[in-house]
């Protein structure tokens, strides 16, 4: 079995795991090399959140191995992988009602930064003690780059579905993550939600080095961002290559996408 590349931020190296006698992922392999989009699609049932859970520490693969930046992780706590620079968001946005758009921001980085002061704050009382400079910068530079200034400071019930997700992707980089892993990050948003959504990812691998890890059902969202993507059916990786490639397979079109996606233009397979 080989190890994860020099380059890779993220590795599983022949991942499997079984519920009884179902195998949900059968010797799964994926990279997500530093400053790259993954994009990791397939049919429901494919094995698809079984292995986001093993990446990220929520679950034991039986056999195969995870590494973060060549560091065998395989064993260690979902915690202990968010200080090594993992962090995830989920399928349904998970905040705090009581806490405003920044709040959400502040806390997250004192977690990562300063957790002193998160216990100074809870015994003290009153809510968040102001703002060092360097926290301040930080988070201001999430709030502007993600555009979320205007509601930064209204608490987050009732705030639509694509702006929900938006918050819960600047909590996550509040954080500073090297690798973070985005759970069906468009589900729900509508077609312009969503093409804010793909210009805000592309502008964090741009700007911050982040890698990224999709787990996405909008083929042509993933199609448009992923510089590789990885294809599961029935817990087995039956593809993985770029967006030109795994459209253009034959395999991948009968297992899962089928008329979903065009095949290649004639001028891209010239």
């Amino acid at each position: 079995m080989s190890a994860a590349t020099p380059a890779s931020r993220l590795t599983a190296r022949g991942v499997t795991v079984r519920f009884g006698g179902l195998t949900a992922l059968r010797s799964v392999d994926i990279d997500v090399p530093a400053g790259s989009i993954v994009g990791l699609i397939g049919p429901n049932g494919a094995g698809k959140s079984t292995l986001f859970s093993v990446l990220s520490g929520l679950r034991r693969p039986g056999a195969g191995q995870v590494f973060m930046d060549g560091v065998d992780v395989t064993t260690a706590t979902p915690q202990a992988r968010a200080k090594r620079g993992l962090a995830r968001t989920f399928q349904h946005p998970e905040l705090f009602t009581g806490l405003t758009v920044r709040e959400h921001l502040t806390l997250a980085y004192r977690i990562k930064n300063a957790p002193r002061r998160v216990w100074l704050d809870s015994l003290l009382g009153g809510g968040f003690r102001p703002s060092p400079r360097l926290e301040t910068e930080r988070v201001d530079t999430l709030i502007n780059g993600l555009g979320l200034g205007d509601i930064q400071h209204e608490n987050v019930i009732g705030l639509p579905l694509g702006l929900a997700r938006l918050v819960e992707i600047a909590r996550s980089l509040a954080r500073e993550p090297s690798v973070l892993l985005l759970d069906e990050a468009s589900s729900g948003l509508d077609g312009a939600e969503t093409e804010d959504l793909a210009r805000v990812l592309r502008e964090l691998v741009r700007r911050r080095g982040v890698s990224l890890l999709l787990v996405e059902h909008d083929v042509d969202l993933v199609m448009g961002l992923a510089d590789r993507i990885c294809v599961l059916d029935f817990g087995e990786c039956i593809a993985e290559g770029t967006p030109h490639e795994i459209r253009a397979d034959a395999k991948v079109r009968a297992a899962y996408l089928g008329e979903e996606l065009s095949p290649p233009a004639a001028k891209e397979l010239a």
